[in-house]
């Protein structure tokens, strides 16, 4: 072990500069695990970072308000009242970057920006403003400092980002950079107990002579006065167990007989006792121990340096001097095993549905259709979305496990844009034309069908057959409709149409081929008119329907002509609707008729204005017209040829 440590030593003097120095090199600051360095130089972000790294480190990271305290800390070592500038503010770099392609993030704390260390996406940050959202080019965080003065305590320096900078143009207002260095652990600064000065040469070629704690592997190097026991030593940091970090040459260091226990307390933490020759020895008050270096002092209770953190309560060892953390119902010691990390409940499928993990414990929940059950009954139930009071659907509602779907009556399909409403089917158009072997008249739901004058429809509710020949009365219609026109109709001779019957109401077909005329009639309903058609010729039967309403409640009455007899009512209006359609048309031609002819005439009297005006009396006896000038006109159009009508 002595060989191991002389050599170590051996290779730290000859790989570090003279010691004998109490001159501060650089801006160091050490706390944690982990040292921390700034820097003077106009270098760019690669550079900088290859300092760092040449030495056994990266830029800084500022992961927490514990790190940003102490990189605070090396600034304010660095910009010295004696080295501030004039008022300005300038940059140090951080490790913080976004490489080329990658772009910002700003649901994530860092905004896409990652250490050049590694680790992951840590949840402190401090941006000075809102991070640009450019991909096309690298992108380097720096501390933003102002120059003129020290860094003020508890306002941590602000981030903010740019180009990373080349060695010709570093970048603007770059003036350094922060380094950070990690190690296993750290020992306690030296104690004298007499004048003199230490000075501590760490692995990463920083020396400085004030650290709150040394890292591991350091030598110190002290040197006493003139009147002390010993004049100087070399001691190495080094790690006596796992985890425990002490030098290897107890204290106190540089003791003054002459003073004893006046000087800096002897170098001890606690109480220093003097003897009777001058010497002294230090001690522990009561519920302490004395430590290995002979100086410092540690707790009895292991648990009294509150080692355990978070949500871990600390339990002291059997012979109190160790200790272990405990968690809480919920929580797990972490790899540290001085820390609590929340435990995944819902790895073990506790629920019967849906899991949900919370710190420290689980909640369950129900799927999407389903709701928590009552007591006494299953976790979730599936909900009944076909209730009355809630049934999404238009028509037919069948609840499924743990959803629904919706469905129509016949005569009706889904429609809508989630497939609950239900829209009528038109069988009258399309193939469906050809479910009436004559006349088609779709309805809500269904569809009707009936035949053409001198037709009847059959029993099976779509096909139609020929119907008898009424007697005719002497006026040449049938004696029904005959009688009909004696008693003042309302269905006058106007309202005869052809013989498909293409509109709504009552139509009529004029005699043909020596045959009667045969009145037609059809329920008429809200539907517009062009929905009777008809879809073929009789005698072709198609049947897609179980349920015909004409083939129920329809029927031929041969004595009136073969006509549909459903709803009679409805069919005087039908009558009536014919009539008016058909007086409206004809009102309308004669109007149009009469426009017409009114413009004729007002344009032959302005052409017989303007021939007078083009010729003017010669004369006296041009005056005279001894013939119409109207038919001098037309004869001068065609000699040959006179008008018929026209005064010669």
């Amino acid at each position: 072990m002595a060989t191991s440590t002389g050599l170590l030593l051996l290779l730290l003097l000859l790989g570090q500069p003279w010691v004998g120095t109490s001159v501060d090199t650089e801006a160091v600051v050490c706390g944690g695990t982990a040292c921390y360095t700034a820097h003077w130089g106009k270098l760019s972000a690669a550079e900088a970072q290859d300092h760092c790294q040449s030495n056994g480190g990266n830029l800084a990271t500022v992961k927490s308000e514990e790190e940003a305290q102490h990189v605070q800390q090396a600034l304010a070592q660095l910009l010295t009242p004696e080295k501030a500038l004039a008022a300005r503010f300038g940059k140090f770099w951080i490790g913080l970057q976004r490489e080329k392609g990658k772009c910002l993030d700003p649901s994530l704390p860092l905004k896409g920006f990652a250490w050049v260390g590694g680790g992951e996406d840590t949840a402190y940050t401090n941006w000075h403003k809102e991070v640009r959202s450019s991909c096309i080019s690298r992108r380097c965080v720096a501390l933003l400092l102002d120059l003129s003065q020290p860094p003020l305590p508890g306002r941590f320096p602000k981030w903010s980002e740019g180009p990373c900078g080349n060695p010709s143009t570093p970048g603007s207002s770059i003036e350094g950079f922060v380094c950070k260095f990690s190690f296993k652990g750290m020992c306690r600064p030296l104690a004298l107990g007499g004048p003199g000065q230490v000075t501590y040469n760490t692995p990463f070629k920083a020396i400085s002579s004030s650290l709150e704690a040394v890292p591991f592997a350091s030598m110190a190097y002290v040197s006493c006065g003139d009147r002390a026991t010993d004049k100087s030593h070399n001691i190495l940091c080094r790690e006596k167990g796992p985890g425990v970090f002490e030098w290897g040459t107890p204290g106190p260091f540089c003791v003054n007989p002459e003073l004893g226990c006046s000087f800096n307390n002897g170098g001890c933490e606690q109480d220093c006792f003097e003897g009777g020759d001058g010497s002294f020895r230090c001690g522990c008050r009561p519920g302490f121990r004395l430590l290995d270096d002979l100086v410092s002092c540690a707790s009895r209770n292991p648990c009294s340096s509150s080692p355990c953190s978070g949500e871990a309560t600390c339990v002291p060892g059997p012979h109190r001097e160790d200790f272990m953390c405990r968690c809480p119902s919920g929580y797990q010691l972490d790899a540290s095993q001085l820390s609590c990390e929340d435990v995944d409940e819902c790895q073990a499928s506790p629920c019967a549905q849906q899991c949900v993990n919370t710190p420290g414990g689980f909640r369950c929940e129900c799927w999407v259709g389903y709701e928590p059950g009552g007591p006494g009954e299953a976790a979730c139930r599936d909900v009944d979305e076909c209730a009355p009071s809630r049934t999404p659907c238009a028509q037919n509602c069948t609840n499924t496990d743990g959803s629904f779907h919706c469905s129509c009556r016949e005569g009706y399909v889904l429609a809508g844009e989630d497939g609950t409403q239900c829209q009528d089917v038109n069988e009258c158009e399309g193939l469906g034309s050809s479910r009436c072997d004559s006349l088609c008249l779709n309805t809500q739901g269904s569809f009707l069908c009936g035949c053409l004058p001198g037709w009847e429809l059959a029993a099976d509710g779509v096909s139609c057959t020929m119907g008898p020949v009424p007697p005719r009365s002497p006026t040449g219609l049938p004696q029904e409709e005959d009688q009909e026109e004696r008693e003042g109709s309302t269905i006058p001779p106007a309202a005869a149409s052809s013989p498909t019957g293409g509109s709504e109401g009552t139509s009529q077909v004029a005699p043909t081929s020596g045959r009667p005329s045969l009145l037609f009639r059809v329920p008429i309903t809200s539907a517009p008119p062009e929905m009777l058609t008809h879809s073929g010729p009789p005698g072709i039967r198609t049947e897609s329907r179980t349920h015909h309403p004409m083939a129920a409640t329809g029927h031929w009455d041969s004595a009136a002509g073969g006509s549909v007899d459903t709803k009679r009512d409805d069919g005087t209006d039908g009558q009536k609707l014919l009539l008016f359609y058909i007086l409206g048309t004809v009102v309308a031609i004669l109007l149009l008729l009469a426009l017409a002819l009114g413009l004729l005439v007002y344009r032959k009297r302005r052409a017989k204005q303007e021939g007078k005006k083009e010729r003017p009396p010669q004369s006296a006896a041009d005056t005279y017209s001894w013939v119409p000038e109207r038919a001098e006109s037309r004869a001068s159009e065609n000699p040959y040829s006179p008008t018929p009508g026209t005064d010669c």
